[in-house]
């Protein structure tokens, strides 16, 4: 169970980081500062540029946050290879975030601007002063710092392990990181810091756990701010019953397009519409094999999804663990579908694309799934979007451009009306209802 924990960890990093601000890779968004801070104010083309970096930062920043967050049921474990992704992840967040606040200040254009709210992703008012504020503020510091030294106290052990899982890359960033560790020590709690690592040389393994302590203590306040308060009450549940599980797996066909909701959802902020998700129905084993379509080399799972993780098989139940869900049925032949579907297969196994950059097929976004599963078969044609100079496809964009070019049809709709599926024309003017015109 370890391994797979240090796995799916190990993907998420390798997927946000590409996401994470540099100055190599902000070149764009640097030159329109500067001519945003000579003239006073960002034109309208220069303010979807920067806002699009930003909510990607936001995205990625999520992402770690909450990555570090669930690994916190497996303290116990004392796994160094847990403390060393979960480190390398804080110091990623810590610097990244030191380098946006860095620009602010050489800018100041830069922080009013991302300060504004932005009611279209829900983004309310003084978002990068928060996130100063929170890197500046004397516990997270001294929590980080902790962490830090942890790292370089059993740096050689960690090290060790890393390498005998094969994760030598990790080490590397790991390295990439240590010049820019925070090397100054205040005055205030320096004898407790030193209490706190003889403590850790004598205890090992009790100084890995309140470390690792300190490291959810230190995401927990980050992700609760990025939370959705009011939306649904605490320990609700997703709305998708057990019930409504059951039924729908009857009716799904493989090469259905599965569009999702979570009401709370934090990626939410970051997408807007009311439909942020997608992903790809391939069917149950015995369904692939009666019509001749590829296998999953896994018979217990029947989707192909896109996730924080990567591109993977998954079970029904994971992916419609949801609120609400849309089912959308490719109007293609028996050959066209096997053909799209040969192709969503050969995807499994990439990382999740946190750039959305679909031009680059390496890594792959929800929708890119199914993008270039069926881009091209038959009639299927679909249009990218241009955003911030990359190209795209958001999953409202895709539901438009499916159902006003005759591609796919609606089958069934829960979530938005009700709470019993609904299918064809009663599903169609529920979905109307959903989206932005």
């Amino acid at each position: 169970m370890s391994d797979e924990i240090v796995e799916s960890a190990w993907r998420i990093l390798q997927g946000v980081r590409p996401a994470l601000p540099r100055r190599d890779n902000l070149k764009t968004e640097l030159a329109d500062a500067q001519a945003a801070q000579t003239r006073g104010y960002y034109l309208p083309d220069e303010d979807e540029r920067l806002r699009d970096t930003y909510l990607r930062y936001l995205a990625a920043r999520a992402t770690l946050w909450q990555m570090i967050h669930d690994l916190k049921p497996h303290l116990k474990s004392k796994d160094l290879r847990i403390f060393g992704i979960a480190f390398c992840a804080a110091a990623m967040l810590v610097r990244s975030a030191g380098y946006l606040i860095e620009l602010a200040r050489e800018h100041p254009v830069i922080l009013t601007k991302l300060d504004e709210a932005e009611p279209r992703y829900q983004l309310p008012r003084k978002t990068l002063t928060r996130i100063y504020r929170s890197l500046s503020a004397p516990t997270a510091q001294w929590r980080y710092r902790q962490a830090r030294k942890f790292y370089e106290l059993f740096r050689t052990q960690i090290h060790q392990e890393l390498e005998a899982s094969d994760l030598g890359q990790l080490i590397l960033w790991l390295e990439e990181e240590e010049p820019l560790f925070d090397a100054r020590k205040r005055s205030l709690g320096r004898s407790l810091l030193e209490y706190g690592l003889y403590s850790l040389e004598r205890s090992a393994s009790s100084g890995y756990t309140k470390v690792m302590f300190h490291l959810f203590r230190l995401s927990g306040s980050a992700i609760a701010e990025l939370k959705q308060p009011f939306v649904k009450a605490r320990g609700s549940g997703k709305r998708v019953s057990a019930e409504i599980l059951e039924e729908i797996s009857e009716l799904l066909k493989p090469g259905d397009i599965l569009i999702t909701r979570h009401d709370d959802a934090m990626s939410n902020l970051f997408l807007p519409g009311f439909w942020p998700h997608a992903a790809l129905y391939i069917g149950r084993s015995e369904e692939r094999e009666f019509l001749g379509f590829p296998a999953a080399r896994d018979n217990n799972v029947t989707v192909l999804e896109a996730k924080k993780d990567g591109v993977r098989f998954r079970e029904l139940r994971e992916t419609l663990s949801v609120d609400a869900f849309l089912v959308l049925r490719p109007k293609v032949s028996p050959e066209e579908l096997r053909a799209a579907l040969t192709r969503a297969l050969s995807h499994e196994g990439k990382l999740y694309d946190f750039i959305f950059d679909f031009r680059k097929a390496e890594r792959l976004a929800c929708t890119e799934v199914v993008y270039r599963s069926f881009h091209g078969i038959g009639s299927w044609r679909l249009e990218l979007l241009k955003k911030s100079g990359r190209l795209a496809l958001p999953a409202e964009n895709l539901i438009d451009q499916v159902l006003q070019k005759g591609l796919a049809e609606v089958a069934y709709l829960y979530g938005v009306q009700g709470a019993s599926i609904e299918s064809g024309e009663k599903a169609g003017l529920s979905l109307q209802s959903t989206l932005r015109h």
